[in-house]
């Protein structure tokens, strides 16, 4: 395990199963023994090493804390994803009272390794954004969802309005939390949903005349620009060009449903 004198930035990545005490003794001690595993086979599949993490475990509860090593976007991006799709391959062999699903928060700032845990008010800051109300809504709004991932403010701004992943602004939404003494702002995502309904709009990235976000799933080098400024609507640019090259010529015989399409007619010969 990775350990660092004194205090020293970090990452705080903070998992919670829902519900843990309302099961069985027996399905506590199977949660018990397949969390850490479902963890382990996301970080893997990440190209993350969670041996190199300093992980504290109470029950149906882990905290793993790691030094910020440039690694936090495939932290928030990748093996989130992965742990999503280990969920579901979990999930889909079980009766719907057996299922995990789990809240996840990710944090960051200064950590110390303790005598007696993990010292710091990025650790104090982590356990309360994973009780936070949000949080614990976003799962019992949507039942068929197996995982509900809350950013703070740093990491979401750090890596996901920085551009540094390949989901953008639009998937998260603003949320506040306030737990005891604690108040902050704070992203909510549930992927399962794909972009919230209502996107945000207080992120302060998508300005007029500033570049957007990149849509879910884009890999960054193939990012497309922004319009040029003046550009009609400056968003969006309509061309009338006809281009003989590009037209695609599609014989059909019969009736076609054709409702929401467009069609455009002309000379294949120009």
């Amino acid at each position: 395990m990775a350990a660092w004198p004194d205090f020293y930035p970090c990452a705080c990545i903070a998992v919670d199963a829902q519900a843990y005490g309302s099961n069985s003794d027996r399905r506590q001690s199977e949660i018990q023994h397949d969390l850490p595993r479902l963890l382990d086979r996301a970080a893997r599949s990440a190209g993350l090493d969670r041996q190199q993490w300093q992980i504290q475990c109470k029950g149906d509860e882990q905290l793993a804390v790691r030094p910020l090593d440039g690694k936090e976007p495939r932290l928030v991006d990748d093996y989130v994803r992965h742990l999503v799709g280990e969920l579901r391959d979990y999930n889909a062999q079980r009766v719907l009272a057996a299922r995990m699903r789990l809240r996840v928060v990710i944090h960051q700032g200064l950590v110390e390794l303790a005598d007696n845990g993990f010292a710091g008010t990025a650790v104090v800051a982590t356990a309360r954004l994973l009780n936070s109300g949000p949080l614990y809504g976003a799962l019992a709004e949507h039942p068929e969802a197996d995982l509900a991932l809350l950013l703070s403010d740093e990491v979401f701004r750090s890596t996901v309005a920085g551009g540094h992943t390949t989901l953008s602004t639009g998937d998260f939404r603003r949320v506040p939390v306030q737990v005891k003494e604690f108040e902050a702002t704070a992203w909510l995502r549930v992927p399962a949903l794909g972009a919230p309904t209502v996107a945000s709009h207080e992120t302060g990235a998508a300005e007029e005349g500033e570049s957007a976000a990149p849509a879910p799933g884009e890999p960054a080098a193939d990012r497309r620009e922004p319009a040029a400024a003046g550009e009609a609507g400056s968003r969006v640019r309509i061309s009338n060009e006809y281009r003989a090259d590009n037209v695609n010529v599609t014989n059909v015989a019969g009736p076609v449903d054709a409702r929401g399409a467009v069609f455009g007619f002309g000379s294949v010969g120009g």
